[in-house]
């Protein structure tokens, strides 16, 4: 297979979005939609890779702000890496790469940040581009550690979480989704966030608020409410494969009623009831991943789950490759 590469044009936004749709790695976070919401913040580089001028795979990226020398993928996202509909297995993954690597080279780029898919996120397996970083002879630089449940293979629910959620039922705790609770949730992390790490959401609500009108069968937003008042939530990113917390929030009201209990009894219910494979908490890591928040780290896989790993490699652009 002769692949070629080729920068992304405003004009290619609708078929790359119907591209992620199919892809065995795509979700709505690689799309043109989610990712137009950052406006100029980002500097796009990312490719489209052919073969016969039919499109093959897709690689989202932008360049580093901080490290203009350096290219992304994709800086805006969670997680970036090489799409593709299976054409891209094996040496093509290794090929697609090099076509890459070269491509950034030629445009002064000296290193590319490679963030892979994680594979619960895949349709099918699809780890062919982590085999192709390793012949390449990338390096990993960052891994995170997040807890993710198979829900076809539940691990066992500790004793201590179904207390929680018993309290929090004989509390009166009541569930409650939509997106007209999105403010409410919103005061509640910030609040949250500032009370523990002084820390700010990284989405403002004005941000969320326009992913949410856009993808409103991917962003969810489940609170719960005691004596009227919102008192914990969760904000989930749901693809056809997983349900991601995002944003995870309590106020101390709702720590003292154990509501975030009875939050993810819902959510992972919800879950099950989509025919969704695995619901994921979410990194638990500060410091690029080299510190491991473990007290949260339990709370999640008290829940029944275990650890998925978010890999980083960087690439060098050396000649001869």
């Amino acid at each position: 297979m002769t692949i070629q590469v080729r920068p992304f044009e405003a004009r290619d936004a609708d078929a790359w979005d119907s591209y992620c749709g199919q892809a065995l790695q795509g979700t709505f976070l690689h799309t043109r939609r989610f990712l137009s919401y950052h406006g100029d913040r980002f500097v796009d580089q990312s490719l489209i890779l052919e073969c016969d001028k039919k499109w093959v795979g897709l690689f989202p990226a932008a360049s580093d702000p901080v490290r203009r020398e350096c290219i992304i993928s994709h800086p805006g996202i969670t997680y970036g890496g090489l799409l593709h509909c299976g054409q891209l297995q094996g040496s093509s993954a290794m090929e697609s790469l090099r076509q890459i690597q070269a491509y950034y080279r030629q445009q002064g780029f000296q290193e590319i940040l490679y963030k892979a898919v994680p594979a619960i996120y895949h349709r099918a397996p699809a780890q062919d581009d982590l085999y192709a970083l390793f012949r390449l002879g990338a390096v990993r630089v960052r891994a995170d550690l997040s807890c993710t449940i198979d829900l076809q293979q539940r691990l066992r629910i500790s004793s201590r979480r179904g207390r929680g959620l018993r309290k929090a039922l004989a509390a009166g705790v009541e569930m409650a989704e939509g997106h007209t609770f999105l403010p409410a949730l919103w005061e509640v992390l910030a609040d949250n966030l500032q009370r523990k790490h002084q820390a700010v959401p990284v989405h403002s609500l004005a941000e969320i608020s326009l992913l949410a009108e856009r993808f409103p069968q991917n962003v969810r937003c489940v609170v719960a409410r005691w004596q009227q008042k919102i008192v914990a939530g969760v904000l989930l990113f749901n693809t056809p494969s997983v349900h991601h917390a995002q944003y995870i929030a309590s106020s101390a009201e709702g720590y003292r009623l154990s509501a975030l209990d009875a939050i993810f009894d819902n959510c992972i219910t919800m879950a099950i009831e989509a025919g969704c494979r695995w619901f994921d908490f979410g990194t638990s890591n500060e410091q690029g991943g080299t510190i491991l928040n473990n007290s949260l780290y339990e709370f999640k896989s008290e829940f029944g789950g275990g650890g998925v790993v978010h890999e980083f490699y960087t690439l060098r652009s050396a000649e001869g490759l």
